[in-house]
């Protein structure tokens, strides 16, 4: 199976998890967050920095969880277009 390359408003989307996972972590350590959440720091790291732009569902529970965010606060960002109105979901 081959996977179709992401669209550049999905790397963006992982990028601003990213963005958002760090913030929330603050200066709790990498490898504290991640093995609270069952997850490799490297992991997390990809996470992060944007290398890993879709990462499992099970993957940001754990992590968001350990952090203290609802799945809702994670995924508001998503949902909103850049001027912050929200974006139809797709069928």
């Amino acid at each position: 199976m081959v996977r179709n390359p992401l669209t550049r408003s999905e790397l963006e989307r992982g990028r601003q998890l990213g963005v958002l996972l760090r913030q929330a972590r603050g200066d709790r350590s990498m490898t504290e967050v991640a093995m609270a959440a069952g997850v490799s720091a490297e992991t997390l790291r990809k996470i992060e920095t944007g290398r890993a732009p879709t990462p499992s569902f099970f993957t940001i529970a754990a992590v968001a969880a350990v952090l203290g965010l609802s799945l809702d606060e994670l995924a508001r960002p998503a949902a909103e277009g850049r001027d912050g109105a929200p974006t139809p979901l797709a069928a």
